[in-house]
């Protein structure tokens, strides 16, 4: 058994087309279990019923952003050691030092491609064939 067979993400993007070109990137990979979110408060609610190893968030998005979201994994006891990629248009200094000291595990810029998500998220998961 493959890491791909087990490995759960979630997608966390208030843009459906963001989240669909990530969710198909991820797809090409032979990511087989991928769950979705619009927003921040929509991924926070369904992580909680159904954890999942890795969130791929957005980081600007309406009512709670990536850092938000990010925050709130972390001081979670149950979701705490969940795998967190942030995705974002404006991949400056200041935006890496914050999710740093948040405790991310990766940031990409936007747009990305499928090898930079991949070997993102190899660095968190390990390989994944």
């Amino acid at each position: 058994m493959s890491v791909l067979d087990v490995l759960r993400i979630m997608v966390v993007d208030d843009h459906i087309s963001s989240r669909m070109v990530t969710v198909e990137a991820l797809q090409q990979m032979g990511v087989k279990h991928i769950s979705v979110a619009k927003d921040g408060r929509e991924a926070f609610t369904k992580l909680n019923a159904e954890p999942v190893h890795l969130a791929i968030s957005d980081l600007y998005m309406p009512d709670i952003d990536g850092f938000q979201l990010l925050r709130a994994i972390r001081a979670h006891p149950k979701l705490g050691k969940t795998g967190f990629i942030i995705l974002t248009g404006r991949k400056d200094a200041t935006v890496v030092q914050n999710a740093v000291k948040l405790g991310v595990n990766n940031v990409i810029a936007k747009p990305f491609t499928p090898d930079v998500l991949k070997k993102s998220i190899e660095s968190v998961v390990g390989r994944l064939n």
